[in-house]
This record gives C-alpha cells, sequence and structure tokens, in this order.
C-alpha cells in the first residue's frame, strides 16, 4: 500500500464517504460550478486560508466527479503548492503533482471496491464505472 492508498483509506473512514463532493463538505470546502469553458475541468484555489474548488458545469457525472476529486487531491496532498487548471489536453500531463492527483482521483472514485479473483484491471475499472480513457491513471 502506497502513501495514497493510505491517504484515501483513512479519508474514507473518517468521512465515511468516497464521495468527493460530500468529503470537500465535511472539509468545509467551498465547491462552485461555473463556466469554465470548453477545455477546463476545474481548479483548486486557497485565498485568505480559505479553500475552493471550482468545477466546469459543462461536464458529465463522471468528469465532475474525477475534477472533484482531482482538486481535492492537490488540496490534501499538495497544500501551499500553486497548481495549474485541471484541462482535458493536459490530463496526461508528465507533472508530478498532476500525476499524483489524477491518481488520488481514480483511487478515491473507486473507494474499497476490490478487483474480483481473476478480473482484469480493465473490468473491474468498468465495473466501478472508470471510463476507458482514464484507466491510464490508476
Amino acid at each position: 500500500m502506497d502513501k495514497t492508498d493510505l491517504v484515501i483509506s483513512q479519508l474514507i473512514k473518517t468521512h465515511g464517504t468516497n464521495n468527493p463532493l460530500r468529503i470537500a463538505a465535511q472539509k468545509n470546502i467551498t465547491v462552485l460550478f461555473e463556466d469554465l469553458g470548453k477545455n477546463t475541468y476545474g481548479y483548486y484555489a486557497c485565498m485568505n486560508r480559505i479553500p475552493s474548488i471550482h468545477i466546469n458545469n459543462r461536464l458529465d457525472e463522471f468528469e465532475t466527479r474525477f475534477a472533484l476529486a482531482h482538486e481535492l487531491a492537490h488540496h490534501i496532498l499538495h497544500p501551499g503548492v500553486n497548481t495549474p487548471f485541471l484541462r482535458k489536453n493536459t490530463l496526461f500531463t508528465v507533472d508530478k503533482i498532476e500525476r499524483e492527483a489524477n491518481q488520488f482521483a481514480i483511487k478515491l472514485i473507486i473507494g474499497n471496491t476490490q478487483p474480483e479473483n481473476g478480473e482484469t484491471k480493465n473490468c473491474f475499472l468498468l465495473r466501478c464505472g472508470i471510463p476507458e480513457e482514464f484507466h491510464f491513471f490508476y
């Protein structure tokens, strides 16, 4: 179990959920849904020690959960670090903190679900509702 797995396990245990919106609410993080254009999923900001997550209201249900979990990862894993906007064309970034946030997001969405005996990675992720284009982050 790596650091991310431990953090997620503790987060789910503490908050009683793997739902990023509910976790953000319990952590007093303001979540705003707004039109961020065609290419931006969302971003995390902390102004005057007040954290907020901004999510594009044009996203589908999965993309919204992913963006929320990704930005929540920045709040938890990268406090005090300025992070770029999560954009469709930067999902496959080489930036370490963005890769960590993407991995965190997928693992949080999966939660405590485990692969069944003999189940392939792709089948497991599809069963968890993870679209194929996001399997790379697991």
